[in-house]
């Protein structure tokens, strides 16, 4: 009996770690899809979605390559080049990625500006923080009679 429960641990284990992929894999095509409404460049969507099927069709969870070789092991897998290397380390070590999280905000247009300000706390740790310029109201005048 150990066997079987051993195995099962095995297995969901595995299943847990390849969890990450898949979750990535989802995060890359959300950046692609969510790039593609904004009218962005073609070659970035079309690089995010290659990204996203290595990412799938991998049978080394990313992790395990990250934490053997870092970012070039990840740059060694087929269509993934430095950026998106970069985005998949920063989705493994914080279980974040900052740029999915800035295209997932509503766009404002002609209501403000935006700006993105970015900090590294004291411990390390990557912030941002959105400032949404508003204009300024007319001030109100008052009636005359």
């Amino acid at each position: 009996m150990q066997v079987n429960a051993s195995r099962r641990g095995e297995r969901m284990l595995f299943s847990a770690v390849m969890y990450d992929n898949l979750r990535i894999a989802a995060r890359l095509r959300e950046a692609a899809e969510r790039l593609e409404e904004q009218g962005d460049n073609a070659f970035r969507v079309g690089a995010y979605r290659r990204a996203a099927d290595t990412v799938d069709h991998c049978d080394t969870p990313l992790r395990e390559i990250f934490d053997a070789r870092g970012g070039s092991g990840l740059r060694a897998l087929p269509g993934i080049g430095p950026g998106i290397a970069a985005a998949i380390a920063e989705m493994l070590t914080t279980g974040r990625w900052m740029l999915l999280e800035r295209l997932r905000r509503p766009r404002y247009g002609a209501q403000g500006r935006e700006r993105v300000l970015s900090y590294v706390d004291d411990e390390g740790a990557e912030h941002e923080c959105v400032v949404i310029e508003m204009p300024r109201p007319l001030p109100a005048t008052p009636l005359r009679k």
